[in-house]
């Protein structure tokens, strides 16, 4: 079976139980906990994924990764960590959240093929299995972000359509900021180990470009969003814009130059 279909069989999947909890978690608001064939269905496509991801990736014979693959493993371990997090909290409303953008990224990596990395030892494995963790924590911190706003416009105006399942705001607020401190601790570690890489290939911690200045952008806007939060009792919308900030970052650290690279320069 060529690969595409293989791609557009997981994205169908993930398209198809988007619509399904959309329709009963939003559109009728049903307060009903994630049932176990909902929690297994989630799991057929993410093991699917799971599967094209090592297959077309970390199993290839040289190691190709751009902006497709880093948003594919993103969106992956993004929907594995939601599936964990349901175990302990409910949240129905994210389900038709996070799996749509999973069925745009699953299939990207047969459409554009990457580029080649040199180094390609366990350290620089670790280095991208950090930073995947670090970026897929941050997309769930964005997505209970929404879902603040959500409740918070819906508490105010009484017009905005929020899903019965959702735990009142404050506990909505603390599973956010717990996510993001989670997140900024891999976020710490994939930048160390980067530096270790730097300097084992290029005699020096930090080179200056872009990837670079907005990982260090990211780093920063996070630790002020977190300084924030335990000095001043940041919450809210001033939350909101920083934690949309600091992904932008992290999106443009990794993800923008990378499109940069492969789809407008197309550089090889």
């Amino acid at each position: 079976m060529p690969e595409i279909v293989i791609h557009g069989v997981a994205s169908a999947a993930y398209l198809g139980l988007a619509w399904h909890f959309w329709n009963t978690r939003w559109r009728r608001a049903a307060r009903a906990e994630l049932r176990a064939w909902e929690r297994a269905a989630i799991l057929a496509p993410l093991a699917l994924h799971a599967w094209l991801l090592y297959s077309g990736v970390f199993a290839a014979p040289a190691l190709r990764f751009g902006f497709a693959q880093a948003l594919s493993a993103m969106m992956f371990v993004g929907v594995a960590l939601y599936w964990i997090e349901m175990l302990f909290y409910r949240l129905e409303g994210l389900e038709a959240l996070v799996l749509p953008l999973a069925a745009l990224a699953v299939p990207l990596p047969a459409l554009f093929a990457g580029r080649p990395v040199e180094v390609q030892g366990g350290e620089f494995k670790l280095h991208l299995a950090l930073a995947m963790i670090a970026y897929s924590l941050f997309v769930i911190a964005v997505l209970h972000a929404f879902l603040m706003a959500i409740v918070e416009r819906h508490l105010h105006h009484k017009q905005a359509a929020v899903p019965a399942g959702l735990p009142p705001l404050l506990t909505l607020e603390q599973l956010l900021f717990r996510t993001i401190g989670v997140a900024f601790l891999f976020l710490t570690l994939t930048l160390a180990t980067g530096m270790i890489l730097t300097d084992v290939k290029f005699g020096r911690l930090l080179r200056f470009n872009h990837e670079t200045v907005f990982a260090v952008l990211a780093w920063l806007t996070f630790a002020g969003l977190l300084l924030g939060r335990y000095a001043w009792g940041w919450r809210g919308r001033t939350a909101l814009r920083w934690t949309l900030t600091g992904f932008v970052m992290i999106l443009l650290a990794n993800v923008g130059s990378a499109f940069v690279l492969e789809v407008i320069l197309k550089r090889p």
